[in-house]
C-alpha cells in the first residue's frame, strides 16, 4: 500500500439507496405513499426514477450505471472502454458500509462526507411535505446505521424536507443529536418556485448555523427534472430540438448551394442530451448559488457564523465571479430585499465557504495560494469519474504543490469546515 504523512477527508462521495430503505426504514404508514413519490428500480432490462407517481427512464445505456461503477484501481479509459451490450454491475461498497470501508482504504481516504444519489435527484421535487418529511426521516435512519460501522469514519449530509420549513427544522434539530450528521444536503435549484434567494430560507440558515450543521451544497444534473430546477435540463432539451441542417452548402440547390459540393452536414441526431449536462450543469449551478445566495443576498453576511461546502463543481472558477460581482454591484443598482454588498472579495473572506474541487483543476495547480484555505477534495466515488486520494496527491506533487498544503487541501479544511476531529488510518 501506498503511504502518505497525513489524513485524507473526502469531501464529496455517494452512497446508492438500496430497496430496503423504503422497505424497513420507511414507516408503515407511509410505505405505499413514500414509493409513490420517490423511487428507484433497477431492473435487469432496464431502470427508472419515479417521482409524483410519474416514471422517467435512464437517458443513458442502463449497462453502464455510471452512479456506481468505479471500483478502486479503474482508470477512466477503463471505465470508457465497457461494453455498453453488456450488463455490468453496480459496486455493492455504494450501499455496504463494511465494503465502503475497504474501497476507502484502497484509495487512500481515511474519513469521508456521504451524499445521497436517487434522494439528490428527486427528493426536494417531492410534491406532499407529510411524506417528504417521512422520507428524510427514513434516509437519514438509513445512512446513520451505514455509518455506524466506522464512527469515527463516516459522516453524512442529512436529508432536510424543505417543502415544510417547520418540519425541515424539527429535522435538523432531531438529527443535530446523532453524531454522523454534520452537514444538511442543500441541491442548488428551484423548490416550489422558490430559490434560495427568497426569504423562506432565513429560518434554513439560521438554523443551520445556530446548531453548527454546515449547509453541504451538491448540484445534481439529474436523469431529468422540469426545466429551470437546474442547468441540466435545458442541455437535455438541446437534443429534442435539433434537427438535421445544412452547414454551409447542400448538394443539388438551396440557398447555399451556387452549384459546388456540400462542405458538410450535421449529423441527424448529435451526440447532446444528457453527455452534456453533467458537464455543464454542475458548476453553473453552484456559480448561480454562490453568486445570487451567498454574495448577491448576503446569506454569508447575515449568517457569518453558518459554514457551507459547496461540493462537485470545480473551484477555479470562483475568482471570475467575485471579479464580476464586484464590478457589477457597483454599476447596476440590483433590487432584492436586502442591500447588497459592493466588496464582494472582503465579503467571501469573512464567510465560512469551502469550494469542492478535483485535483486535475489546473488553476489550482499553479496557483495553489490563492485557494489553500478554500476547497476541500472531493473523489466522486462511486461515480465514473471517481478519482482515488493517491491519484490527487501525485497530481498535487507533480505541480510542486508542497506537502503542508496538499495535506490542508486534502483532509485539514474539510474536517476545519464540519467540525470533525482528523483521524489518519491509511497509509500511516
Amino acid at each position: 500500500m501506498a503511504r502518505k504523512q497525513f489524513a485524507v477527508f473526502d469531501g464529496d462521495s455517494h452512497v446508492v439507496e438500496p430497496p430496503e430503505l423504503w422497505q424497513k426504514y420507511l414507516e408503515p404508514e407511509y410505505r405505499t405513499l413514500g414509493k409513490f413519490a420517490l423511487w428507484r428500480e433497477e431492473g435487469k432490462l432496464g431502470c427508472y426514477l419515479k417521482v409524483n407517481g410519474k416514471m422517467f427512464r435512464d437517458t443513458m445505456n442502463s449497462n453502464i450505471p455510471r452512479h456506481a461503477i468505479w471500483r478502486p484501481g479503474m482508470t477512466w479509459d477503463q471505465v470508457g472502454e465497457l461494453d455498453p451490450a453488456v450488463r455490468h454491475p453496480m459496486n455493492e461498497a455504494a450501499w455496504n458500509p463494511q465494503a465502503r470501508l475497504r474501497d476507502m482504504d484502497a484509495m487512500g481516504v481515511d474519513q469521508t462526507l456521504l451524499y445521497p444519489t436517487w434522494f439528490a435527484e428527486g427528493f426536494h421535487l417531492v410534491e406532499d411535505p407529510d411524506v417528504a418529511y417521512a422520507l428524510a426521516r427514513a434516509y437519514n435512519n438509513w445512512i446513520a446505521d451505514f455509518c455506524t460501522a466506522a464512527p469515527e469514519r463516516l459522516y453524512a449530509a442529512a436529508m432536510v424536507p424543505l417543502q415544510n420549513m417547520d418540519y425541515a427544522l424539527e429535522e435538523l434539530k432531531r438529527v443535530s443529536a446523532i453524531p454522523c450528521f454534520r452537514a444538511a444536503f442543500i441541491r442548488p435549484m428551484f423548490i416550489e418556485g422558490r430559490y434560495f434567494t427568497h426569504p423562506y430560507y432565513d429560518p434554513l440558515w439560521a438554523e443551520l448555523e445556530s446548531l453548527g450543521i454546515a449547509a453541504a451544497v451538491h448540484p445534481t444534473a439529474g436523469l431529468w427534472n422540469p426545466e429551470w430546477t437546474s442547468h441540466g435540463p435545458f442541455a437535455e432539451k438541446i437534443k429534442g430540438r435539433l434537427h438535421q441542417h445544412s452547414f454551409l452548402g447542400v448538394s443539388g440547390g438551396g440557398p447555399f448551394a451556387g452549384g459546388g459540393p456540400a462542405l458538410g452536414t450535421f449529423p441527424a441526431s448529435p451526440p447532446l442530451g444528457h453527455p452534456i449536462a453533467p458537464v455543464m450543469a454542475p458548476w453553473l449551478d453552484n456559480h448561480m448559488f454562490v453568486a445570487s445566495t451567498l454574495i448577491g443576498f448576503t446569506v454569508m453576511q447575515r449568517y457569518p457564523k453558518m459554514n457551507v461546502i459547496v461540493a462537485h463543481g470545480k473551484a477555479s472558477w470562483m475568482e471570475e465571479v467575485i471579479e464580476k460581482m464586484e464590478s457589477s454591484t457597483r454599476t447596476i443598482p440590483l433590487v432584492h430585499y436586502y442591500p447588497v454588498r459592493t466588496d464582494a472579495d472582503e465579503m467571501w473572506e469573512e464567510g465560512h465557504v469551502m469550494l469542492g474541487f478535483d485535483a486535475e483543476e489546473r488553476m489550482i495547480q499553479r496557483l495553489p495560494q490563492n485557494y489553500e484555505k478554500k476547497v476541500v477534495w472531493g473523489s466522486r466515488y462511486p461515480q465514473h469519474d471517481t478519482t482515488s486520494a493517491w491519484d490527487a496527491i501525485g497530481m498535487l506533487s507533480r505541480a510542486n504543490v508542497n506537502e503542508a498544503t496538499i495535506a490542508r487541501m486534502m483532509g485539514v479544511n474539510a474536517a476545519e469546515q464540519l467540525g470533525i476531529k482528523l483521524v489518519h488510518k491509511v497509509g500511516a
